[in-house]
């Protein structure tokens, strides 16, 4: 099934496409988004040869999309939310998404997410969307609970980043316990 572009009341969202890459380096470069974040990029040409081939990689083998999001009145990204780590057989994906610190605390990243979330339960048939979120990460945890999350664990000190160990929190959501925001 080819994805669709995605609207909200006050955001426009569009499938990723190489000519994002000047955006997605905007995003992924700002110690800011990426804090707790795994991946940041500092040169055009890592977000070209690692992102950007995720992305399409994602489309390619049917395990995901992801859409810049914008608002309607201006063309402009300003974040990006999608599904990975798609298995169509268990009929489950993970959401994740960023936004440019601008525009933080305005509620778009939920907004955004809110038409992800209902693209994989109603358009791709989805019974669980999952979210994995580095400890310490409050506003995407406060995100996904909006949404309807629940916080089904944490993993302490899972992951070793930037010379320390982090928990992982993993948050779920089922179709039957989704309700449109």
């Amino acid at each position: 099934m080819p994805h669709q572009e995605l609207t909200t009341d006050r955001l426009r969202l569009r499938l990723i496409q190489p000519a994002d890459v000047e955006f997605i380096l905007q995003g992924l470069s700002d110690r800011r988004v990426t804090k707790y974040y795994a991946v940041h990029f500092d040169t055009l040409e890592q977000v070209e040869q690692e992102q950007m081939s995720f992305y399409k990689d994602l489309l390619e083998s049917g395990t995901g999309a992801w859409w810049c999001f914008s608002l309607k009145e201006d063309d402009r990204p300003i974040g990006a939310c999608g599904l990975n780590n798609l298995e169509a057989e268990h009929r489950k994906a993970e959401i994740g998404f960023w936004m440019l610190p601008p525009y933080w605390g305005h509620g778009y990243t939920s907004e955004a997410a809110a038409a992800v979330l209902k693209y994989g339960f109603e358009q791709l048939g989805l019974n669980r969307i999952e979210a994995e979120v580095e400890g310490g990460n409050e506003a995407s945890g406060q995100v996904l609970r909006k949404l309807g999350f629940t916080l089904e664990g944490r993993l302490c000190e899972r992951e070793f980043k930037a010379g320390r160990f982090v928990d992982l929190l993993y948050f779920g959501l089922l179709r039957k316990d989704w309700q449109q925001v």
